[in-house]
């Protein structure tokens, strides 16, 4: 449970840091995904839990 406790702040934190570094680039970038088709906000998300999925088991298994 430490562990993923530890995950979770690690994920929220770089999450977070685009926020507070750039705020005003942040809030047109959100604008933008808000007007994207849902199957391309699908695709992208597909690619990304795909790309957490690799770096896990990089993590895991090879370093």
């Amino acid at each position: 449970m430490k562990f993923f406790l530890c995950v979770i702040g690690m994920v929220m934190i770089v999450e977070g840091l685009p926020y507070f570094a750039f705020p005003e680039k942040m809030r047109e970038m959100v604008a933008m995904v808000t007007q994207l088709p849902e199957n391309a906000l699908r695709r992208f998300g597909a690619i990304l839990m795909f790309l957490g999925l690799g770096i896990v088991y990089l993590g895991k298994n090879i370093l």
